[in-house]
């Protein structure tokens, strides 16, 4: 069980919820769901909200689910949207304890199953404690690994049909120890697109180099002015990457291909850096398929926008999260990360704060006393921290909507 902090602030209440969270938990990590087939998870997240008298509205961005729940305490118009991703990732669960996935190819090995069921309990505790000036617009997002679940909801209505002043999120994170938060002032997470370039050169005998035009050598230059655009295109404080992680030329020994194939990711932290570098690969390329005389084509796909804070937000977070878990257990300093989070549509749309709670070191594993990384076949979430997130989202309601 979790083991509260001289200094932690949290609800009597939401400490004896613990075991029947880590039933919730434990059930949906069970039963993961990819990106867009939600459908388990959605009806059981709706249910629970209608059986705690939310309101609650099903097919929200094809498999997504809104609860609306209003105060008592005055007659505000201001609402707080608060969201958590449903979605499970396409690979193997490699851990043998009770609750692992009972799907071969899918696996909650990002934590959303404690997301969901986080947001679950607080929105279960809200609805018997309505004592907030305001409304509160609960969003169980499908779809966010890799495909777009909040633009999808977006699309579909979301802040028209529930507007709301500012929208908070909330993501687990390993190595971060057990009874403690990140909270960023500005960039927390990067954007993340992705580039294929298709190398045309002239194929020949390799005894004969002379002939062709090789589109390996020419691959090979490629790969090392790319990384020009990081180092001599890009102010020092800004921070990017291009990586080249593909390679693909060739089929014989003694033979020069015709072409060659590559491919890699973009990631930045602001939306000019970003269009900055997709300009730089570009004219890189152009300028390679000159000097060699080989033709180059481009195509980038654009993913997520980069994940960037507010201000004010990020400050109401900071202090939410300080009365809940303590001062000294807050970060405000963290380097944030080249991971994506598609919670960044979110905040293009409307203020708000994307923070990290503490998910430890992997003590907590149930088998093997395994890894605790992200996207790790052994990846579980702590059960411990359930009851702290569930007390920054209430706190975080009740600090937004106070009428005070």
């Amino acid at each position: 069980m979790l083991q509260v902090m001289p200094d932690m602030n949290l609800i009597d209440q939401l400490r004896e919820s613990q075991a029947h969270l880590v039933e919730v938990r434990r059930d949906l990590h069970a039963h993961p769901e990819t990106a867009f087939e939600e459908h388990r998870t959605a009806e059981m997240v709706a249910r629970r909200l209608e059986a705690c008298g939310v309101e609650t509205h099903r097919g929200v961005g094809r498999t997504g689910v809104v609860g609306v729940l209003r105060g008592t305490a005055g007659k505000s118009d201001r609402a707080i949207g608060l969201r958590a991703d449903m979605d499970a990732l396409p690979m193997t669960e490699r851990n043998t304890f009770a609750h692992a996935s009972r799907h071969i190819g899918k696996m909650h090995a990002c934590g959303h199953d404690g997301h969901t069921t986080m947001l679950l309990g607080a929105a279960e505790y809200l609805a018997q404690h309505r004592d907030f000036d305001g409304t509160v617009v609960f969003i169980f997002q499908p779809a966010e690994e890799g495909q777009g679940g909040g633009r999808e909801m977006i699309e579909d209505g979301l802040f028209a049909r529930f507007p709301v002043q500012a929208v908070f999120g909330l993501h687990n994170w390993p190595g971060l120890p057990v009874g403690q938060m990140a909270v960023h002032t500005g960039p927390v997470m990067a954007s993340a697109d992705e580039f294929d370039i298709t190398i045309i050169g002239k194929g020949a005998h390799a005894a004969m180099p002379n002939l062709g035009i090789d589109p390996v050598l020419v691959g090979s230059t490629l790969v090392q002015a790319l990384q020009s655009i990081a180092s001599r295109n890009t102010h020092p404080v800004d921070s990017v990457v291009v990586s080249v992680t593909k390679f693909h030329a060739g089929e014989a020994h003694n033979v020069i291909a015709d072409r060659a194939e590559l491919g890699g990711t973009m990631r930045a932290f602001r939306h000019e850096v970003r269009e900055a570098t997709e300009a730089a690969l570009r004219r890189i390329c152009s300028g390679v398929a000159a000097t060699y005389g080989v033709q180059i084509d481009v195509n980038v796909r654009h993913g997520y926008p980069p994940t960037v804070n507010s201000a004010a937000e990020a400050a109401l977070c900071a202090t939410v999260a300080q009365q809940v878990l303590g001062n000294n257990h807050v970060h405000t300093n963290m380097q944030p990360t080249m991971g994506a989070e598609d919670f960044a549509y979110m905040l293009l749309e409307k203020p708000g704060c994307y923070v990290w709670l503490g998910n430890g070191d992997g003590e907590h594993h149930h088998d093997q006393a395994g890894p605790c990384t992200l996207h790790n076949p052994h990846y579980d979430f702590n059960d411990h921290i359930l009851p702290l997130g569930v007390a920054y989202w209430v706190s975080l309601v009740k600090k937004f909507l106070s009428n005070s």
